[in-house]
């Protein structure tokens, strides 16, 4: 098979199209055919080596496909049957050995590339607005990053629970975005500081919950405009790592609250995993989650791919196709 194989941790350039010995699945474990494999920001930190894996690696965190062999105890899935993946990696490849445990069923009225763009990013918005901060009807949200894959679906999903969102964006082509996408307030942080236009559009109140995957740029800024009591959801890191932080701070900024939440402790039971996805699918099959594939790259342009999400030159969300 051709896969993307990673040998030394490094940038884009590290990203090599190659052959691979066709993998076997081993116990509790089914083969996949990729049709589409989504991008994220974590397949970078797997290739930088900020999230180390053992190497040579074969990138990629999510993607869908059909079952063409099955090992042993498999039971949940079958031959033939259409599925979807996350946080297993190796899916930047034309094969992919994935735990059943990790496979869902893709609904008929799903594709594959649809499946695989809103894995990750879906499942997490679904666990950040359902689970770390249960959004209610009349919270104010702020979303960064509003025009990105999982700032669309943040905020589709916070309106659909009766929220009002603030969204940061840095062009007048992302404001659009994420103004089609339901946005009830967007501020340009190229143009302004973005503390002070949420305090303006809070009243001076602040916002009940920040769901923040930039990081370092944004998490001051954080601090400032929540009210006493709220919740920073630091989801990512696109623009670094937030450095040490004394926790006494949180006390004298009104009692806040901040979580670092990963998707495989929300879905580390299977149970929890299927309602996940069945809400999710039937979301999209019901037209009432719109996944915004913006960009499709070959599995063999995996660099381009990786620099074009590193370079802010991407808006929804990047898909290989296989």
């Amino acid at each position: 098979m051709h896969a993307i194989v990673v040998d030394a941790t490094g940038g884009p350039e590290v990203l090599t199209y190659a052959e691979r010995p066709d993998p076997r699945p081993g116990p509790g474990q089914a083969l996949v055919k990729v049709a589409a494999s989504g991008v994220n920001f974590i397949d970078v930190y797997h290739r930088e080596g900020r999230y180390p894996l053992p190497l040579p690696l074969v990138p990629g965190s999510e993607g869908a496909g059909v079952v063409v062999e099955v090992g042993d105890g498999v039971t949940h899935v079958a031959v033939g049957d259409r599925v979807a993946w996350c946080s297993v990696p190796g899916s930047y490849a034309e094969l992919a050995v994935v735990p059943e445990r990790a496979l869902v069923h893709v609904p008929s009225g799903v594709d594959f590339e649809l499946a695989a763009a809103a894995m990750l990013q879906g499942l997490t918005a679904h666990y950040l607005t359902r689970s770390t901060y249960a959004v209610r009807e009349g919270d104010q949200v702020l979303v960064h990053a509003a025009a990105g894959g999982m700032g669309l679906l943040l905020t589709q999903l916070i309106k659909l629970q009766g929220g009002r969102v603030i969204g940061t964006v840095s062009t007048e082509e992302k404001e659009k975005l994420a103004r089609e996408a339901g946005a009830d307030e967007v501020i340009r942080y190229d143009r302004t500081p973005f503390p002070e236009q949420v305090k303006e559009l809070t009243g001076g109140r602040g916002v009940d919950v920040v769901y923040d995957g930039v990081g370092a740029s944004t998490f001051e800024g954080d601090l400032q405009c929540i009210r006493p009591r709220a919740l920073i959801a630091l989801f990512g890191a696109a623009s670094g790592p937030v450095p040490p932080f004394d926790l006494q701070r949180l006390s004298g900024l009104g009692s806040l609250f901040v979580t670092r939440p990963t998707l495989s402790h929300y879905v580390a039971d299977r149970d929890e995993l299927l309602g996940r996805a069945h809400d999710l699918f039937g979301w999209i099959a019901g037209g009432q989650l719109r996944i915004q594939v913006s960009q499709r790259y070959p599995l063999a342009e995996a660099r381009r791919a990786h620099e074009d999400l590193e370079g802010r030159r991407t808006t929804g969300k990047l898909i290989l196709t296989v």
